[in-house]
């Protein structure tokens, strides 16, 4: 039997072939364009998402026995804001996950609602990156586009609805939107009240697993797959990757290095975060976790290399870096896009500082590398504060590939990391999302033990773990003194 885990990512949609035995058979990968209208502003047209993902399952089912197929389902980028019209049609573009221009309307929520009452309502306190912040910002700027609105949904969820015609989402995904009741599953009334939109404009409900319905039939003719494959609900892209590297049942930690950068701690209960430093979310396997999010991890590495270096040998770049671990003098902030965990900040920007006369390439390579692993620490030091503190982290993403970065991370955070045998994160969590909702495993639970093992551990070694803590405690001065000139550089 195969099952099928769409990875709707910012620049592509990734699509997994998997046994139910774990086997991959085959990825495939197509991109669509991101737009930036405006300083940072991000959009994507979610007719690129749809158009993509047929033709990535064509090339993914190409010479294979199509009704082997048994389900599909989804992890995909979470918070953006798609909305469509009484006649179904997209009315504008999707406004992303990592657009910045809710500034003003995430100051009001946070400061004229109140935090006290969002966490009481919700679980959480707005970010820029939310939804109901764009939500606002629509209403304010596009009045006629928001009263045209007559379905909200998030990313996955758009593409859900073309395969299946389905309104729905799940409870991981839409934790993000700052719209639901977290701790009790539901939308919550005063948001909505506040939005000023009604319930019937968001989708159904549903956990991750559960199956949402069938593919239409006219997808079916157009992939030459059953009308009984099963298609379920999926996740937000980090509780799908957080299943596919094993992180379910309480007291799971996982480190996700790919465009953004999440630590994810999973939980039998709701654990909400006092500080309001990090998330408290709805986890895919049915409970909950916290999350601390940076919005820019390896995208750091790739701005510096392809924009700065101009080089696509990232692999070459970071060779003479290890003999030099710990000792480098070159400190970088990874707010390439301002950040969100733990300083919920939109106009915090990236900077090199330390350098002199002797300053190499390679020491600001590895600047990029180590500032990016002291923002995950901030991270962790917030959980640490609420009486969390793993020992170990399972990790996951595109810079998790790098032999060198996974040794930093080990070493700044002082955790074992463990490597997972197959590094295919979210799409390998929505494809166990479809076997579970396939009967196939009886949990996600259940999945995650028969399918997820562990290839190699990192283990910290005392006397780097012990030069990284002098080296943080010196990343930590430097946000906040360069706070004051990020606000009037604004």
């Amino acid at each position: 039997m195969y099952f099928i885990g769409t990875d709707l990512g910012t620049s592509a949609v990734k699509l997994v072939l998997m046994t139910e035995t774990g086997k991959i058979v085959r990825i495939v990968s197509e991109d669509y364009p991101l737009s930036f209208p405006h300083p940072g502003w991000s959009e994507q047209n979610p007719e690129d998402w749809f158009r993509q993902t047929l033709k990535g399952l064509q090339k993914l089912l190409d010479g294979l026995d199509r009704t082997e197929v048994r389900g599909i389902s989804f992890g995909g980028q979470m918070h953006g804001l798609v909305m469509l019209d009484e006649q179904d049609q997209v009315i504008r573009p999707a406004i992303l996950w990592n657009d910045g221009r809710s500034t003003e309307e995430v100051q009001y929520l946070n400061e004229t609602v109140g935090k006290d009452r969002l966490l009481a309502w919700t679980g959480n306190i707005a970010y820029a990156g939310f939804t109901a912040p764009k939500l606002l910002w629509v209403r304010k700027h596009e009045p006629e586009n928001f009263r045209k609105a007559r379905k909200i949904m998030l990313p996955k969820d758009y593409l859900a609805w073309r395969l299946t015609g389905t309104f729905s989402t799940d409870y991981s995904d839409a934790s993000g939107m700052l719209l639901l009741d977290v701790k009790h599953r539901c939308w919550s009334k005063e948001m909505l009240d506040l939005c000023g939109i009604r319930e019937e404009q968001l989708p159904h409900l549903h956990e991750s697993y559960a199956p949402i319905g069938t593919l239409k039939p006219e997808i079916c003719t157009e992939l030459g797959l059953s009308h009984e494959v099963i298609v379920a609900a999926g996740a937000g892209d980090n509780a799908a990757a957080a299943v596919g590297t094993g992180t379910v049942g309480a007291g799971r930690c996982n480190l996700s290095l790919g465009t953004s950068g999440t630590l994810f701690l999973s939980s039998d209960s709701f654990l909400g975060d006092p500080s309001a430093r990090l998330h408290a979310f709805a986890h895919a396997d049915g409970h909950y976790h916290l999350m601390g999010c940076m919005l820019s991890a390896a995208a750091c590495n790739k701005w510096w290399m392809e924009e700065i270096l101009q080089t696509a040998e990232f692999a070459e770049e970071q060779n003479g870096i290890e003999e030099n671990l710990g000792k480098n003098h070159v400190y970088y902030l990874p707010y390439l896009m301002g950040e969100r965990s733990p300083w919920n900040d939109p106009r915090a920007r990236s900077a090199f500082i330390g350098m002199s006369l002797d300053s190499t390439r390679k020491d600001m390579t590895q600047a990029i590398l180590e500032g990016v692993a002291f923002g995950i620490r901030d991270m962790l030091e917030a959980a640490r504060e609420d009486g969390i503190c793993p020992q170990r982290t399972m990790i996951c993403g595109g810079g998790a590939k790098s032999p060198l970065w996974r040794r930093i991370m080990a070493n700044v955070l002082n955790l074992e990391i463990d490597v997972p045998a197959c590094e295919e994160g979210p799409g390998m969590g929505a494809a166990m999302l479809a076997m579970v909702s396939a009967g196939v495993y009886g949990s996600v639970q259940e999945a995650a033990d028969a399918l997820v093992q562990v290839r190699e551990t990192i283990h910290p070694q005392p006397a780097l773990v012990q030069a990284y803590e002098e080296k943080y405690q010196n990343f930590r001065l430097l946000y906040p003194a360069l706070k004051p000139f990020f606000q009037k550089g604004a």
